[in-house]
């Protein structure tokens, strides 16, 4: 049995157990695109999220004007307390726009928007929406740390699939950029960085005080720059990751647009720039090398625990992964991170008001929609 505690407590699936938590105090947020639209797998979260009976959902979407209508009905035929917050409507570009808040948009802008939102319930979790295995232990899990004492916890579980080895950004890339890191830094953040068995998992869970007080990374580096911003404000006494068990949800190539070439710079940004927040000037030249040093033996590792466990593996792909992963590592550029909520210009009733406006607007435009606000 695995009982280990890591730098952040560490709480272990030991058994199929649902712990007591909070989750009518909850807000939940799931981002979703088109793609998700009638999906077996978003329905049957959603159909879960019944049984759990959060005391919100919050979707931020993604979708063109003329989507937005069937979206709605579909989600509102849900029994949930559910609030859409479409993030592609010209009044709220014209807000964010007017308030400086335009610029790159990505998964962690459209987060940001609902999260504002979500804040009206003592509690916040966030999940994806095209998880296979979804299972209504997870909000529960990711909410009980928060009622025992943390302000901050995050989901692990193994990416196993298909009889393959997944988790390749992690695996490849954060684990032995990190390694790397702990090499040149003796930096406690670097330590609590290290310390999260899937740190790149989209879901976790916050007191809505915290959340409140997190800056938002616009894309990719959500999942990272989110780590950093706990950590910033409430340490590794304040953090937890627990235990979700079996998952699975959809794979991206390594190229390509929103591959995990794509993902790794942002990923490898993010990274760079919580090192920065704590004081330290990263070299990239310096750690390129040190990331292949830390990489290479981490490839024969999971090959040799993939056969282990009768699993494909193909060692020689993942080695032109590192490859690809170490182009990655460069300047971490400008900051353009969202302001947390408790600084930010406007406030969740603004963007409230714009979504509601671009809503009305679709409406009349198409006399046939009916959306209706729950």
């Amino acid at each position: 049995m695995d009982y280990a505690q890591e730098r952040v407590t560490t709480l272990h699936a030991l058994q199929d157990h649902t712990p007591a938590a909070p989750t009518d105090q909850a807000a939940v947020v799931v981002p979703m695109a088109e793609r998700e639209y009638g999906s077996l797998a978003t329905e049957q979260i959603l159909s879960e999220l019944e049984t759990v009976d959060p005391a919100r959902v919050v979707v931020p979407l993604r979708a063109s004007g003329d989507r937005v209508e069937p979206f709605c009905e579909w989600l509102d035929g849900y029994d949930l307390t559910l609030e859409v917050v479409w993030c592609d409507g010209a009044r709220l570009a014209d807000l964010l726009a007017a308030n400086g808040l335009d610029g790159r948009r990505g998964k962690g802008r459209d987060v940001w928007l609902a999260m504002g939102r979500a804040l009206q319930e003592k509690y916040v979790v966030l999940h994806d929406a095209d998880t296979a295995s979804y299972s209504r232990q997870y909000v529960p899990r990711l909410l009980f740390p928060l009622a025992n004492g943390n302000a901050f916890s995050k989901g692990y579980y193994a990416r196993v699939e298909d009889d393959k080895l997944y988790g390749r950004l992690f695996r490849l890339f954060y684990t032995p950029f990190v390694r790397a890191l702990e090499t040149v830094y003796d930096a406690p953040v670097v330590e609590y960085l290290a310390a999260f068995r899937y740190a790149l998992a989209g879901e976790f869970a916050a007191t809505s005080e915290l959340a409140a007080h997190i800056r938002f990374q616009r894309r990719w580096g959500l999942e990272v720059g989110t780590l950093g911003e706990a950590y910033r404000n409430v340490g590794a006494t304040g953090s937890a990751q627990v235990a979700l068990g079996q998952y699975e949800h959809d794979h991206r190539s390594v190229s390509g647009p929103t591959g995990l070439s794509e993902m790794s710079e942002s990923v490898g940004s993010a990274l760079l720039r919580v090192l920065i927040d704590h004081g330290i000037e990263p070299r990239s030249d310096a750690l390129r090398e040190r990331y292949r040093d830390a990489a290479e033996p981490l490839v024969d590792s999971y090959r040799l625990d993939a056969r282990y466990n009768g699993l494909d593996t193909d060692a020689e792909n993942e080695r032109q992964q590192v490859s690809t992963y170490a182009n990655a590592i460069g300047n971490p550029g400008p900051d353009d991170r969202l302001p947390a909520w408790a600084d930010a210009p406007i406030s969740p009733a603004d963007v409230a008001e714009a979504v509601q406006t671009d809503l009305q607007t679709l409406e009349e435009h198409s006399p046939s929609t009916r959306h209706r606000s729950r």
